[in-house]
């Protein structure tokens, strides 16, 4: 078995199970070489026919794991049932073996979608296992530290099962008995650390992750959690530390690179991510056919205000199982708002009539908006959330046309949306901008303030700040220029390389006639916009 001969091991096996027909130990290492060999149907035959001669109980488990490998569940349950059907034990032995069972007949509960079941035989495996560890400290000292590893799996099992119930604090609680009985169990510790996280317990997730980074510095999702958490607390500065403290490792890594970006574009710091592209291309001489690679230089060509070039290169990872999809949503992002305007928004409005834009951009919008509509069709969302968000991205397509019927079509799905999902940004905004185009500016402003008194959560940050820089557009078209300015500091709070909240907070200065600061704000919203926008240009 150890040089990899199955075939041979099973013959010798045989002949020494002929000396010896009563040994279930010499049956289930037969049973498990078949298994090695793809043999499971004989592998199958060769264990129920060793149970019917009466031999160890235990080939029961061998043979239901074969059965489940084979997908045949049901009569994987009928013997694990049978195994387990029994009066109370007190031996060792048997309370150990009846632990196991009652596991693996958890693992089929699962696989039949029956996880009342599967809670249940992993609670009696809970049980059954305390009275093992009491014991085997005594009986068994050398099989302590497997008892543990299995008593932490039964535990991190019933926690997954909690988690998929939405019963966070049972599954911390199950996580944390699991901890106790393998405390350096990476794995364990990382899924508790995730699950603090979704809990929103930022602190504890950090001193779960800080403690798996002792023994395991390279723990890439460790620390890709921290800084995750520094960007929920608006560090964007240990955000980007740990971010490339990653890519100094690994400068290929483009799921961490494309964050890296994000981050660096919250910190106002974009001109400091072209040295990552070129350590890409130093680690890897092949980086820039790669998707992951064409994808963030995408993401950084739209963030520094070159939507045509940043729609080149996401074309060129729109057709990847891993990349295509997010390509795919930021290519219709910019197809409808190709200038990143505020929707909606009125200040700016007689600025691009008085440029002579207006004829031009209309042909161009209608263009924009049909290629818009082609790539919405690629979109395939495999969650309930992808599904709605699909529909928030046809309801802008419908608004961008500027047609009153489009436009009452789409105010009536955002409505519905936010009816049935509960604080959805994504839909509120969606009415807001709809009422404004419809000129309903009350009811827009009563959506957007509703947005304005939530509390920022990083998945819909940029669908809150385009909510506070309409809401800031609305109060400046009423004179209300400290409220607006507000929602403006709080859009460069969470976003330092926002032009739009400098080139509205220069027209305030304009307005109350405070000049240095006017220039001030222009001069970062030229710098930040890439020095494309003419009306805050010098």
């Amino acid at each position: 078995m150890n040089i990899q001969e199955p075939e041979e091991a099973i013959v010798a096996y045989e002949q020494a199970l002929h000396q010896n027909p009563k040994d279930g130990t010499l049956a289930s290492k037969i049973g498990k070489a078949l298994v090695k060999t793809h043999n499971y149907s004989k592998a199958i035959t060769y264990y129920e026919a060793a149970l019917k001669s009466g031999q160890q109980n235990y080939l029961c488990y061998d043979l239901a794991e074969v059965l489940l490998k084979l997908k045949l569940y049901d009569k994987a349950e009928k013997v694990l049932q049978h195994a387990l059907a029994h009066e109370p034990v007190n031996e060792l032995s048997a309370l150990m073996e009846d632990g196991r069972s009652q596991v693996l007949l958890a693992k089929v509960y699962s696989k039949m979608e029956r996880p009342g079941d599967a809670v249940t035989s992993l609670q009696q495996a809970r049980e059954l296992q305390a009275r093992v560890l009491k014991r085997v400290q005594v009986e068994q000292p050398d099989a302590v530290p497997a008892q543990k590893h299995l008593a932490a799996e039964i535990c991190a099992e019933i926690a997954k099962h909690s988690v998929a119930q939405r019963d966070h604090e049972k599954a911390i609680q199950f996580y944390r008995e699991a901890l106790a009985h393998c405390e350096t169990d990476n794995k364990i510790m990382l899924e508790l650390a995730r699950l603090y996280l979704a809990h929103d317990d930022p602190d504890a997730c950090l001193r779960h992750c800080a403690l798996l980074l002792q023994s395991d510095q390279d723990n890439e999702a460790a620390t890709t959690m921290m800084a995750d958490i520094m960007f929920r607390k608006q560090d964007y500065e240990q955000a980007v530390f740990h971010l490339q403290q990653l890519l100094e490792r690994k400068p290929d890594n483009y799921m961490t690179l494309s964050r890296l970006i994000d981050f660096l574009r919250r910190c106002g710091k974009l001109e400091d991510v072209p040295r990552f592209f070129l350590m890409a291309e130093k680690r890897n001489s092949r980086a820039k056919l790669e998707p992951g690679y064409q994808y963030c230089k995408g993401l950084y060509l739209w963030y520094t205000g070159e939507p045509n070039d940043a729609l080149r290169h996401f074309n060129k990872a729109r057709k990847d199982n891993e990349w295509g999809q997010n390509a795919l949503y930021n290519m219709i992002e910019i197809c409808l708002n190709p200038d990143n305007e505020t929707v909606g928004g009125e200040v700016f409005e007689n600025l691009d009539r008085d440029l002579g834009n207006s004829t031009e951009k209309q042909e161009s919008v209608q263009l924009a908006v049909r290629t818009a509509e082609k790539l919405l069709k690629e979109l395939k969302p495999q969650t309930a959330e992808g599904h709605v968000q699909l529909r928030v991205l046809e309801n802008y397509c419908r608004m961008a046309t500027k047609q009153k019927p489009n436009v009452e079509q789409a105010l009536n799905t955002f409505t519905e949306i936010a009816t049935s999902e509960k604080d959805h940004i994504p839909a509120l905004l969606g009415m807001a901008t709809a009422y404004m185009i419809l000129k309903q500016t009350p009811r827009a402003r009563n959506q957007l303030k509703r947005i304005a008194k939530m509390n920022w959560n990083p998945v819909d940050a940029e669908d809150f700040e385009r909510s506070w820089l309409l809401l800031a557009d609305i109060y400046i078209q009423s004179a209300k220029y400290d409220m607006a300015e507000e929602l403006l500091k709080r859009c460069l709070r969470h976003n330092r390389s926002c032009c739009k909240a400098y080139e509205y907070m220069g027209y305030i200065m304009e307005k109350e006639q405070t000049y240095t600061d006017a220039a001030l704000n222009y001069e970062m919203a030229w710098k930040h916009g890439n020095q494309t926008n003419p009306a805050v240009g010098p």
